[in-house]
This record gives structure tokens, C-alpha cells and sequence, in this order.
């Protein structure tokens, strides 16, 4: 807000969320703000009262909002060439007035500083609400670093916090995320849940539809996560800097430096996200807050599914149904209307991405095969197989052919995988594995 008017409504939802709230009380308040009592603003109080029987005490701008587009408003700029000026300032913290999950208790910005340890001014620095820091040409100034990936349909850019920045965001996501639940049938970054569990859900299915959501992360922005801290009860100050803290705009640098793909297209939509405020992948907050975004969308697909008899599962971009031979028939109809639903809620299919697999083929669900039971798919477990007869025949320098920082540690947890999945295939490779002479 800027504007004479827009000035003199903030004063005034200032002063009226700063006391009791009644009638009287927001009258002698707004009186001392603009010291007079012009014609127009018993008319203002009443509508105020009329639109919220308790003070907003946790949305300050709404009210002042609301205060700027009332028909008392309208009648003041109207009947008057010069509105008051406020003469002075009365304000009070905002509060959590509802807290439907077990978060922290954050009435304002002093206590979120307080809860992540840093100052107030720290906070508007990290939080950055004016971009400062996207813009800067100095790198200590930054608070991102930048990797690109390169994959065969297209790059994807690594924005990884610095470790000030990154230490906030491990404890936004611990204590005030982490406490707001979300959907069931989600299994990425879920305590509890993996990519194991998901697949789970669809072994023995007649036919599984896997569907990709595009550019998952890049999509999602400031103002939807700033929906879901406001439906946990964070206050409109809190929310807005936590907002800050955990959404990022690509710098122009680093768009510039994206890798060049066969699919122009893509590559151009890409870019305009990021150059837009988002959820950086990359950071530790992202994931959480992506699931938490994705819940309408969640609950929607998961009720269509199981009206067409089908099982839905998500893990973070990757879409999964299954179901029998009857859901077999209509697959065309539910990946139209799945495609449609993920358009409504902001999202889009990424082409050429979407899979249907029948019982009589290898079925796989986000790497891991499902047909009868989770298990390894042959070639992967067979390619592991041959790099462990390679380390033990010709040694594991010889062997370690992709230059693996720790090639052992390496080794073990692809067979850890294996035998997450498959024990009997896992004690083979371990078996191999501790033939292996290391000493060399």
C-alpha cells in the first residue's frame, strides 16, 4: 500500500486490531489516529464489525484491505479533496487465533525470529521480500548456489541453500511443517513412506498408468504455500516471511547457463518458472511444502480412483493407478480426466511421460517392479552382479569404471536397495561383495 488512501487504511485496521473490539473502543482508537471525527468513519467502524464479529488479529493486511474498499472509503474520496493523515501510529502484534495442528505458537515476526535463533533483522535479510539477493552481483550476498543436471528430456537445476539459509529451512521443516499432515496416498519424503511402499500398493494390479507431473517444484508459487501457512494458523507477517525464507527466484545468470535440449518448448517453460518466484529443488523445505500444496490435488485423485475401482499413489512428480481388467478398459477416460483434474489444480502433465503397463508385460512403479511382487527389474540386478564379479576378478580400481568418490560405499547401497526389495537376490550380492579384496 502507497497511496494517501491506502496509507490511512492501514493506520486505521492498525488501531482498530490494537484494543477491545467493540464499537466505542475502535471509535475512540481510529479518533487518535487521524485526530477527528470525520462523517464517514462511525459508517466504517460498523462495517468492519459487521464483516468480523472477532478482530482479525491474525490478518492485518486483509483488514486493511477491506478497510480500503469499503463504502465508507468510497464515500470519504468522494466527499473530501483531502483525506486525513494519520497523526499517529497505534499497533499490536498480531496472534495465532486458530492452530489446527500442533505447530509452535508464532503470535508475530519476533517470535519466528526468536524460534530459528536469529535477530529480526537477520530474518528480513534471509526472508529477502524485495529480491535483493537474486539480484546482487556479489556471490557473498546470494543465498543460493546453482548445478545444473543434465537428463535426456531436459536439464533440471539444483538450487541448493547456502548453509546459514539451509540450517532455517531444516527447522521450518522440522517444527512447522513437519507437525501439518498430508495425504495418505503420498509415499516421497514422508517418514514411514518410500518409493517401497508406494510401489507396494499396486503389486498383482491388471494394468498400472504411470503420469509425470512437469517441472513439480518450479510450479508452485509463493502464493500457494502462502495458503497453506495461513490454513496451519501462522499470521499473515509470520506467513509472509516464512514464505521469503522457502521460495526463490532463479537469478538471470543461472537461467542463462541452462543446457540446450531437444525440446525447445520445455526448455522455455522451464525457464519462466524459475525466473519466477518458486520452490527451489534443493532445498530441504521444498518436499514438504510440495506435498502440502498437492493435498487438494491428492484428495481429488484418490477419490476418483477409488470410485473407478483403482489405487493411487503419488511420490513427489510421479502419479501412479492400478486396478483390474474392468479399470484395464476405461485407462483412456481416467488418464483424461486425471490430466484434466492436474490442470485445475495448477499443474500439467508432462508429455510424453505417461505409461501404461499390463499384467502380461514388466510392470514397474517408480523404478521397481510390481507384477507379482516388489522386486529389482533383472537388468539392473544383473548389471550389479557383473560390476561385483568385475571388482573381484580385476580389482575394485579396475571395476569402478564411473570414477565413484567411494566406490564401496557405493556398492553397498545399491545391494542394501536390492535387498530392500529382494532378500534372496540382496544375500547373493553380499555374498560377491565380501569376496571383494579392498586392500589393494
Amino acid at each position: 500500500m502507497s497511496g494517501p488512501a491506502d496509507r490511512l487504511a492501514t493506520a486505521l485496521a492498525d488501531a482498530m486490531l490494537a484494543g477491545s473490539w467493540s464499537e466505542q473502543a475502535l471509535l475512540e482508537r481510529t479518533r487518535r489516529v487521524i485526530d477527528r471525527r470525520p462523517p464517514w468513519l462511525t459508517s466504517m467502524v460498523r462495517e468492519v464489525l459487521a464483516a468480523y464479529h472477532r478482530p482479525p488479529a491474525d490478518r492485518p493486511r486483509e483488514l486493511a484491505a477491506f478497510v480500503r474498499q469499503s463504502a465508507a472509503m468510497a464515500r470519504a474520496l468522494t466527499s473530501s479533496p483531502r483525506l486525513p493523515a494519520p497523526v499517529i501510529r497505534l499497533s499490536s502484534p498480531t496472534r495465532m487465533i486458530h492452530r489446527p495442528f500442533p505447530t509452535p505458537v508464532l503470535d508475530h515476526t519476533g517470535d519466528l525470529a526468536d524460534h530459528l535463533g536469529i535477530t529480526l533483522d537477520a530474518l528480513d535479510t534471509f526472508a529477502d521480500p524485495y529480491g535483493r539477493a537474486r539480484r546482487a552481483h556479489r556471490d557473498g550476498i546470494a543465498h543460493y548456489r546453482y548445478r545444473w543436471l543434465h537428463r535426456p528430456r531436459g536439464a533440471r537445476l539444483i538450487e541448493a541453500p547456502k548453509p546459514d539459509l539451509r540450517a532455517l529451512q531444516r527447522t521450518i521443516l522440522d517444527d512447522l511443517l513437519s507437525p501439518i499432515p498430508i495425504h495418505p496416498a503420498v509415499h516421497g519424503f514422508v517418514a514411514g513412506r518410500s518409493p517401497i511402499t508406494g510401489a507396494a500398493e499396486h503389486v498383482g494390479a491388471d494394468v498400472a498408468i504411470a503420469l509425470d507431473i512437469e517441472h513439480f517444484f518450479a510450479s508452485i508459487t509463493p502464493g500457494r504455500i502462502w495458503g497453506v501457512l495461513r490454513a496451519a494458523g501462522y499470521p499473515e507477517p509470520v506467513a509472509h516471511l516464512l514464505v521469503g525464507l522457502t521460495t526463490h527466484a532463479t537469478p538471470v545468470a543461472a537461467l542463462r547457463a541452462m543446457p540446450v535440449s531437444a525440446d525447445p518448448g520445455r526448455d522455455a517453460r522451464l525457464g519462466r518458472r524459475l525466473a519466477a518466484p518458486h520452490l527451489p529443488q534443493g532445498a530441504p523445505t521444498s518436499p514438504a511444502l510440495a506435498n502440502l500444496v498437492a493435498f487438494s490435488l491428492d484428495r481429488r485423485l484418490d477419490s476418483y480412483a477409488r470410485a473407478a475401482g483403482a489405487r493411487y499413489t503419488r511420490y513427489a512428480d510421479d502419479l501412479t493407478f492400478s486396478g483390474d481388467h474392468t479399470f484395464a478398459q476405461r485407462s483412456g477416460a481416467l488418464v483424461a480426466a486425471v490430466e484434466k483434474m492436474i490442470q485445475q489444480e495448477g499443474f500439467a502433465v508432462h508429455p510424453g511421460k505417461t505409461r501404461e503397463c499390463h499384467r502380461h508385460r514388466r510392470q514397474t512403479v517408480t523404478g521397481i517392479v510390481v507384477n507379482d511382487r516388489t522386486n529389482v527389474p533383472r537388468p539392473d540386478y544383473d548389471q550389479l552382479k557383473a560390476v561385483l564379479h568385475d571388482c573381484r576378478r580385476n580389482g575394485p580400481r579396475a571395476a569402478n569404471r564411473n570414477a565413484h568418490h567411494d566406490f564401496r560405499a557405493h556398492l553397498l547401497g545399491r545391494i542394501s536397495w536390492v535387498g530392500a526389495l529382494n532378500p534372496a537376490r540382496g544375500a547373493r550380492l553380499r555374498a560377491l561383495f565380501d569376496e571383494i579384496d579392498w586392500t589393494g
